[in-house]
């Protein structure tokens, strides 16, 4: 004897599904009030942003800071002095 498997999906409690894909998807975009996700997948969801929220800003704390742009004063200045010299 074989179970029918427990699915939490909605296509299983549209009524008007004719067993075609492309039926559900039709019906799926004229209704979209009617295919919200459950409360339950909400605050799932929800909750894994915070959580990886906070693991982000952990991480971004626990590390150390770099420069973007390092400043080298010595190869700088020699450039720029070498240019404003040849201007004059």
């Amino acid at each position: 004897m074989t179970r029918k498997k427990k699915t939490r999906s909605l296509a299983d409690k549209v009524q008007i599904r004719t067993g075609r894909r492309k039926d559900y998807k039709k019906w799926r975009h004229e209704n979209p009030e009617q295919v919200a996700p459950s409360r339950r997948f909400v605050q799932k969801k929800r909750q894994q942003r915070k959580l990886q929220a906070a693991r982000k800003l952990a991480r971004q704390q626990q590390g150390q800071p770099l420069e973007v742009h390092p400043s080298h004063d010595a190869g700088d200045n020699k450039s720029s002095d070498d240019s404003s010299q040849s201007d004059d």
